[in-house]
């Protein structure tokens, strides 16, 4: 076994603190990468307090993971000693089922095994996350990362990115469209960067005044602050989607009426409690509200591949992994522009 060190929550009342356990040695088809960087995903927030399952404790978060591959197992073929390396919000999945077979491992029909707060396809080891200072993972869920733009910026793109980029890709959102991004943050500064290089004309919904700058110089074409009734009123039936990125309980009524006849309102954020929707918000216009997940390893390779050719990363704040609880503390009162990343090199 590989002695690792780590941050961990013990329960879902406890602050993270170090942690000090063991990865599997590095098998035939695995990679190991030690981590330098750790992108800090408000879902790392919600699964250690559990506020939408019970969890796996002790638990080490962390799913937007770049490091330097320190050891490969003798059947690798993809990656070698000293390549840069990735791995985000899953370690592996059944492999055979109708959606792995397509691509879609991130909707495995028998359950993908999360990086974190999960367990191995064997249903019984826990995985532990990107917290940490090495990981071990099987060389088809590894994504190889491009040394052109700074690595401590792109590791979001492995949640944050892909959760916006697969959407976006999925519904075909390009020249012509009029997409909406609700909420300005680590997801919805993606989607913004993501509509705008795909050709959208791009509105960032947000009830913060204050963030229309950002989202003008993120390239947004447009700004409605929600809680002002006259610009909402202007922006009504005016949207082909709406991307929303927002975690926090909000009204899905409200901003379904803003799209237009044939319209889809698009959910990636996920609120801790269920959001009531009329039946008449969606018959009024043919409008669909669907979700969406994050991308399968391809997509996810074709969207770090992307943004290597298009320059496009995250914007980021560094932070020492000592300082996590005050960064999960103006997480949740929206104070990052726009995401955390830990330096790993202070654990």
């Amino acid at each position: 076994m590989i002695a690792t060190k780590g941050y961990a929550a013990q329960d879902n009342k406890s602050p993270l603190a170090p942690w000090n356990f063991e990865r599997r040695e590095v098998g035939p088809h695995d990679v190991q990468f030690d981590i330098q960087y750790c992108g800090v995903c408000h879902s790392d927030l919600h699964q250690i307090k559990d506020d939408w399952f019970p969890g796996i404790f002790p638990m080490v978060p962390g799913h937007e993971i770049v490091g330097r591959v320190v050891k490969v197992g003798e059947h690798v073929k993809r990656f070698k000693v000293g390549d840069i390396a990735g791995t985000g919000c899953m370690v592996d999945s059944c492999r055979e089922c109708e959606n792995c077979q397509k691509d879609l491992e991130q909707y495995c029909l028998k359950g993908s095994s999360q990086t974190y707060n999960g367990t191995e396809q064997d249903g019984k080891t826990p995985t532990y996350g990107g917290y940490s200072n090495t990981i071990v993972v099987n060389e088809d869920f590894v994504l190889h990362v491009s040394d052109k733009l700074n690595l401590a910026a792109v590791a979001p793109l492995l949640c944050a990115g892909i959760t916006t980029y697969s959407p976006l890709r999925h519904w075909k959102v390009g020249k012509g469209h009029k997409l909406a991004v609700l909420g300005l943050g680590g997801l919805g500064h993606m989607a913004v960067k993501f509509g705008v290089s795909f050709g959208a004309e791009v509105t960032v919904l947000s009830t913060s005044p204050s963030k229309e700058q950002d989202a003008r110089k993120l390239g947004a074409h447009n700004f409605v602050v929600t809680t002002d009734e006259a610009q909402l009123a202007a922006a009504r039936n005016s949207f082909d989607f709406i991307l929303d990125t927002v975690s926090a309980e909000h009204d899905l009524n409200l901003y379904l009426s803003l799209l237009k006849t044939d319209g889809t309102h698009i959910c990636v954020g996920v609120p801790s409690k269920p959001s009531p929707v009329a039946a008449f918000s969606l018959l009024g216009g043919r409008k669909s509200l669907a979700g969406s997940g994050i991308g399968g390893i391809a997509e996810t390779q074709e969207m770090l591949d992307y943004c290597a050719e298009h320059g496009i990363v995250s914007e980021i704040e560094m932070i020492d992994i000592k300082n996590i609880q005050n960064a999960y503390d103006r997480m949740l009162k929206g104070d990052v522009r726009y995401r955390f990343v830990i330096d790993m090199a202070t654990l």
